[in-house]
């Protein structure tokens, strides 16, 4: 069986095969994928093992690059004047067009602009007054305030 294989002449592209298939079948409303099968099958012969998978993969590829359209579980070639597929995606802003003579301004660069290494450095900023270094101009410490300890009352009980 081994030998049988090497003996065989090999296959063209399976999308050749397909488009030949839709070709030779002339079907107003396309073909199925067993009749696109068969064709195959009797015009090439034995096919090699996984053909169905082979023939699914390659069909739903060309359905999703425009080259087939698949409607009511059929597949047919888009005619001349069918749009072209759209691909994925928000499709790109139109370009305004320059008037003749004018140059394009220059790409501007994406992201925060560099330092520039020949500038002077800037002026350090003055300190705070001297005092505490933990209070502010507020006249409070920063920070959460400290927890109050209750004071015990005379007769027992606490506040």
């Amino acid at each position: 069986m081994a030998t049988e294989e090497f003996n065989r002449p090999s296959l063209p592209p399976y999308p050749q095969m397909i488009m030949e298939a839709l070709d030779a079948l002339k079907q107003a409303d396309g073909a199925n994928k067993s009749s696109i099968s068969k064709y195959m099958e009797s015009k090439y012969g034995e096919m090699p093992p996984g053909h169905a998978d082979l023939l699914s993969h390659h069909l739903n590829r060309m359905k999703d690059s425009g080259e087939l359209l698949f409607i009511k579980n059929n597949y047919l070639k888009p005619g001349p004047d069918a749009p072209p597929k759209r691909g994925r995606g928000r499709p790109p802003k139109p370009k305004e067009s320059l008037p003749p003579g004018a140059i394009p301004a220059p790409a501007k660069p994406r992201g925060r602009p560099r330092k520039d290494p020949n500038a002077p450095p800037a002026p350090k900023k003055p300190k705070p007054p001297s005092g505490p270094p933990s209070i502010s101009k507020t006249g409070r410490p920063r920070g959460r305030p400290r927890k109050v300890n209750p004071q015990p009352l005379m007769n027992g009980t606490e506040v």
